[in-house]
């Protein structure tokens, strides 16, 4: 039982052992020939926050987790000057340094809510940058919102314990489609957050999904991930206008487990966001 306590703990704190995440399945893209196509995602550093990632989707838009933005402390949106992008980083060196100039969350996003599957499947937000990065080593994602169960996907990523280089997992899979939340088999960590899930195009890696969270679901350690599609572009258009809302509205539901609400009542143990963690 006491051993039991201690891994429960762990979980939350973020320092389960490798195994537990079977990290053996994750390529560092040490160098430059490695990490070359993945130049458009980035490590996200909030000051006084830590960090998660993000890919740009344009020149000066940055895809992430909407609660990437917030403060762990303060339970509000930090300020825009505070969130640096460093595109590419790897090893000290980024291909772009840019500071976000405004930011824009999902509408139904509600940093604190109780209903655990609006919470994860509303998890997105834009970063608009303070300059554009037209870099031709950088070229930004194309989206796609035709995930499926069973699809294979791929994660790129930074977090805990490989802060410093990004690291690629070539082949997830989709375990479940609970619109707007899908579950993966892709191994995440603290840090992980915002990190984008591609699908493979005739025109390279397609965005398709957003990191939000961990869970244990039908007894194993998955990814869960907010569904793209019309928010995102909704997101952009927000950002178009003069003053655009930069608060959620809050969630809306009962206080139900994310297991319950995906479909396996009383199948989920633990559930825990990824957020930003220090090096």
């Amino acid at each position: 039982m006491r051993n039991r306590f201690l891994w429960i703990f762990l979980w939350f704190f973020g320092v389960l052992p490798v195994s537990a995440q079977d990290l053996t399945h994750l390529t560092p893209l040490t160098t430059a020939d490695e990490a070359r196509a993945w130049q458009a995602v980035g490590r996200i550093e909030v000051e006084g926050n830590g960090f998660c990632t993000g890919a740009l989707i344009s020149d000066r838009h940055v895809l992430t987790a909407a609660h990437c933005v917030y403060s762990q402390t303060l339970e509000a949106i930090v300020k825009p000057g505070d969130v640096v992008f460093r595109a590419g980083w790897r090893d000290g060196r980024a291909a772009a340094v840019r500071t976000a100039r405004r930011f824009v969350v999902h509408p139904d996003y509600t940093f604190t809510g109780r209903d655990k599957v609006a919470r994860v499947g509303s998890d997105l937000a834009v970063i608009e940058l303070d300059l554009p990065i037209r870099d031709p080593a950088i070229t930004p994602f194309e989206r796609d919102a035709s995930l499926e169960f069973g699809d294979e996907v791929m994660v790129v990523s930074y977090a805990s314990g490989r802060a410093e280089v990004p690291s690629l997992q070539k082949l997830c899979h989709v375990l479940a489609d609970r619109e707007p939340v899908m579950v993966y088999s892709c191994t995440v960590a603290f840090g992980a957050s915002g990190s984008p899930i591609f699908v493979q195009s005739d025109t390279g890696p397609r965005i398709a999904s957003v990191i939000s969270a961990m869970a244990q679901w039908r007894d194993r350690n998955v990814a869960l991930g907010a569904t793209l599609g019309d928010p995102v572009d909704r997101l952009l258009e927000e950002l178009k206008r003069e003053d655009p809302v930069f608060n959620g509205k809050p969630a809306k539901g009962e206080k139900t487990s994310i297991a319950q609400q995906l479909g396996r009542g009383g199948g989920e143990r633990r559930y825990l966001l990824l957020p930003q963690i220090g090096d």
